[in-house]
């Protein structure tokens, strides 16, 4: 299968072009720089030159593959409402070079704001939520609406692994800055956690089994409680570890506050997705993980 891949040099967009790849799929993989466009080069991929806002080479790349699927996501905060409508664009561009066929379109989500306080699950529609305004489940459902084949992979908040610069170093940062490593209030609040080779394994085997429900999980843990990963994050980086307000996480106290636990289990029995990577936890207590975060 020819597979278009965008944010193929990502975290990861980069496992799931090795996947693909060594499974015998032929990828073409979007790079923004010539950096990028020779790892992507380096990994056996074909380079195709151009960014999200780049509509006509997304548009004729999805037209000429047999499936796409959609990892890239410009991730600086700053500018967060104005990358999820370049997000929301790309999506109906590429969406709508595969309207009339069979082929497939995988769009990445997150299980985060999908069901707050209870176990989500991959039949769960999320609403809209005014001030969240990523919607990238929401474009592709308003393809599959039209008959495009169109499915969100929801990714679980932390997708863990040497290299991460996801949430979890962000808190691994700040512990190092505030020389203590916090949860909020009694931190029972559960975050799911999937390793980054597990989320890739899942695109592919997702596209190759023609992407039939609307929604899949990546998620291996359905839940670790967030005390218990400041707890690893203090004793890997020796630091002491306290309950503490929304102040102290500053812009991320929302993020840190989410009770977010999600089931893969219909993902699963579909789809014969079994994680083998390590878990969250167990990844977090790993020297390695802390000399790049």
């Amino acid at each position: 299968m020819h597979v278009f891949v965008t944010g193929s040099t990502g975290w990861v967009g980069s496992a799931l072009v090795e996947d693909l790849i060594a499974a015998g799929h032929r990828v073409t993989g979007l790079a923004r720089s010539e950096t990028k466009a020779a790892a992507l080069a380096a990994a056996g991929a074909e380079v195709l030159h151009g960014t999200l806002d780049d509509l006509d080479t997304l548009r004729h790349a999805a037209s000429a593959a047999d499936g796409v699927i959609h990892t890239a996501f410009n991730h600086d905060f700053s500018k967060f409402a104005e990358n999820s409508e370049q997000d929301r664009r790309a999506i109906e561009v590429l969406g709508g070079a595969l309207e009339g066929s069979d082929r497939p379109l995988l769009v990445t989500g997150g299980v985060a704001l999908l069901a707050p306080g209870r176990v989500a699950t991959e039949t769960d529609v999320p609403e809209r939520i005014p001030s969240y305004p990523r919607q990238s489940e929401a474009a592709a459902r308003a393809l599959l609406a039209r008959g495009v084949r169109a499915t969100t992979i929801r990714l679980s908040p932390s997708v863990h692994g040497i290299g991460d610069h996801g949430f979890v170093p962000i808190l691994i940062g700040m512990a190092r800055q505030k020389g203590m490593s916090a949860y909020l209030g009694e931190g029972l609040n559960r975050w799911p956690g999937v390793h980054r080779l597990d989320a890739a394994r899942l695109y592919r085997l997702a596209l190759e089994g023609g992407a039939r429900e609307p929604a899949y999980h990546g998620v291996a843990d359905e839940g670790v409680p967030f005390k218990q990963i400041a707890e690893v994050i203090g004793r890997q980086l020796g630091l002491p570890v306290e309950s503490r307000g929304r102040e102290h996480f500053e812009w991320f106290a929302d993020f840190a506050g989410l009770d977010m636990p999600a089931s893969s289990a219909l993902t699963r029995s579909q789809l014969g997705w079994e994680p083998t990577g390590p878990d969250l936890l167990t990844d977090l207590d790993q020297p390695g993980y802390y000399a790049q975060a």
